[in-house]
């Protein structure tokens, strides 16, 4: 394709003819919406969709909260690590990992290497609205949760921002919204995603 040719359209809510070459992995804050809009862009992609979190409680038959109680979280994150290079190499598809796993170097590398990050870059406001009613979030069963996601927005955004492409997320746009944003992105990639 001329760079003087467009790409195709992307019609709302319809499949994308398209050939995936690496996986996309959906990286971000918790709340920041990578399971939601990561399970729709492999919809509208016909691709599987992947969730490193719950590849992690199938293998340790418990939920995140429950590994983190018992096992603690640099357990956690070795098996974290694991899971994303396993599922990395098994299929190609849509990937969304847990709020810290793009903040070890050693799975940036290996995302880099294997896929393409895509960061859901939502703000502290838009992330908190999504999580503060949860009891899931074993980061946040702090006496001030929202000052402990405030710290770790600051801490983790930095490092978000070295994901391949970023995808904008103000809370306003709906899951199929943020698809489209997705794909536009990913239209810059060519290494990863065959337009057809």
């Amino acid at each position: 394709m001329s760079e003087n040719e467009q790409k195709p359209e992307v019609e709302i809510g319809t499949s994308v003819p398209s050939r995936l070459k690496k996986t996309i992995v959906m990286v971000g804050m918790m709340g920041a919406g990578k399971t939601a809009v990561g399970r729709a862009l492999a919809a509208r992609l016909n691709v599987p969709f992947l969730d490193s979190d719950h590849e992690i409680e199938a293998a340790a038959n418990l939920t995140i909260p429950e590994i983190f109680a018992r096992d603690g979280v640099a357990y956690f994150r070795k098996k974290e690590r694991q899971v994303i290079s396993r599922l990395l190499v098994e299929q190609r598809g849509v990937l969304s990992t847990g709020g810290g796993a793009f903040l070890s170097e050693e799975n940036r590398e290996i995302i880099k290497e294997n896929g393409v990050s895509v960061w859901l870059q939502a703000d502290l406001d838009v992330t908190w609205n999504r999580v503060k009613h949860r009891n899931t979030r074993p980061l946040l069963q702090t006496d001030n949760p929202r000052q402990t996601l405030s710290d770790l927005y600051d801490a983790r955004v930095p490092l978000y921002a070295k994901a391949d492409l970023h995808v904008p997320s103000d809370g306003q746009v709906s899951i199929e919204g943020m698809v489209d944003r997705a794909l536009q992105v990913l239209k810059t990639r060519p290494d990863v995603l065959e337009w057809t």
